[in-house]
């Protein structure tokens, strides 16, 4: 049985619709608005923070699909200026934001004869979710970046969908906190976190048992360990099922995406870090299961594509008509699961560690992960020298037991210095 301690419940009940009513708990996403009525008269105003990745353009096909319920009033990029100005032309922002300042002068020559506004720099991308035409945020970027972003806009109130969870990994905490004092709702668009929220709905938070995260393996699940060691850039981006980023392809590749999953999954659903779980789902069609009390698991199914639990995001947890491809399960003779290999795959075990120090640890390792990742696909290191390096950062990073803002700001810089002399 779950602790009592292990469940804060929330009181707070939104109205959706006639007679249907969603139990919220005191967690991240389901902070919900009381007596809120599901009712749509004008769109949704919709910031896309990361428009260019594969999570921002799929959404920017679901706002383009739905034109009735959606607009996206500011569309932001990292350093992909020709991809943001096809974007913003096609659908019409207000605002277009480019992180890297030295490319504002050739977004905002191709945009002002379209009347769109520029901006760039990390603070425009910060400051854009604060703006009166914008109802929702989209937090698409990757790794660190999408925190302070996330922090304005639970400040301003805005809702959040979030498909950041380094957001949550580095200062989960402090998110929760802040949510406390916001009308903020967050919408998780993980696909492993937006399956957890849908087995979710109607049930008994107090008779969850266990949270069953799966994970594809990624494309180092039959290696053994001295392949994984040799294994290069090329074969580590070679995901079997799921078309992403760089960034997030490694993880997947390491496992360190399952870890931080696990730490998000905590802050977002309250559950004890010990009764959330990952197991291997090398087809990907089982996006993760609930398990209670009773013996009963619940699962969520899909093909392996985003726009459902995007669109189940950006809906706020209501069904939009064909989101995304069906599923045929006439397609998939055999459905198999695994135990995950903490041996061979070492970065998995920092979940529980980050989960059990608590503080800024998880912050620390985000922030190596992040350079060592971008020093493996760089051909500096080995594979297996990212978990080395996170773990030689963690030993020599300062450890803040309780932090506020400035501190995961400090700690992520220092973090980041003290992995790049480890690997340099």
């Amino acid at each position: 049985m779950l602790a009592a301690k292990d469940f804060e419940p929330s009181l707070k009940i939104a109205k959706f619709g006639l007679g249907v009513w969603l139990l919220g708990f005191k967690s991240v996403f389901l902070h919900v608005k009381t007596n809120q009525l599901a009712i749509v008269n004008t769109p949704k105003r919709i910031a896309v923070l990361g428009a260019t990745g594969s999570i921002g353009r799929q959404a920017l096909d679901i706002i383009a699909a739905h034109p009735e319920r959606y607009r996206a009033t500011v569309l932001a990029a990292g350093r992909r200026v020709d991809d943001l100005i096809s974007l913003a032309s096609i659908h019409r922002p207000r605002l277009a934001i480019i992180a890297d300042e030295s490319l504002l002068q050739r977004l905002r020559e191709a945009l002002a004869p379209l009347g769109i506004e520029t901006a760039a720099g990390p603070q425009a991308l910060a400051c854009c979710v604060e703006a009166d035409d914008v109802d929702t945020v989209l937090t698409a970027t990757v790794g660190y970046s999408g925190l302070e972003p996330t922090v304005h806009a639970i400040r301003a109130g805005k809702d959040i969908a979030l498909a950041n969870k380094e957001t949550l990994v580095v200062a989960g905490e402090l998110v929760n906190r802040m949510l406390a004092d916001s009308p903020t709702r967050i919408f998780p668009v993980d696909s492993e976190h937006s399956a957890v929220a849908q087995c979710l709905c109607g049930e008994d938070i107090s008779r969850v048992e266990r949270l069953l995260i799966t994970a594809s393996g990624g494309p180092f699940r039959t290696w053994d360990a001295d392949r994984i060691a040799r294994a290069t850039a090329a074969d580590a981006l070679r995901h079997p099922n799921w078309n992403m980023g760089a960034k997030i392809t490694i993880d997947s590749a390491s496992m360190m995406n399952k870890a931080f999953e696990i730490i998000e999954a905590h802050h977002l659903f309250g559950i004890a870090p010990s009764r959330i779980e990952a197991v291997v789902h090398p087809q990907s069609i089982v996006h993760s299961m609930v398990e209670f009390t009773d013996g009963a698991v619940k699962a969520q199914l899909g093909v392996p594509d985003m726009h459902l639990p995007i669109a189940y995001a950006l809906g706020e947890h209501t069904r939009l008509a064909a989101a995304s491809k069906p599923l045929r399960l006439t397609d998939y003779a055999t459905l198999t699961f695994e135990e995950p290999d903490p041996v061979r795959f070492p970065c998995l075990g920092l979940a529980q560690y980050a989960l059990e120090r608590r503080g800024t640890a998880a912050c620390t390792i985000n922030a190596a992960n992040e350079i060592a990742v971008a020093a493996f696909l760089r051909g500096q290191i080995a594979f297996g020298d990212i978990y080395r390096t996170i773990e030689k950062t963690l030993a020599n990073t300062s450890f803040v037991a309780s932090p506020d803002y400035a501190d995961y700001v400090a700690v992520n810089a220092e973090a980041r210095a003290k992995a790049l002399e480890h690997i340099s």
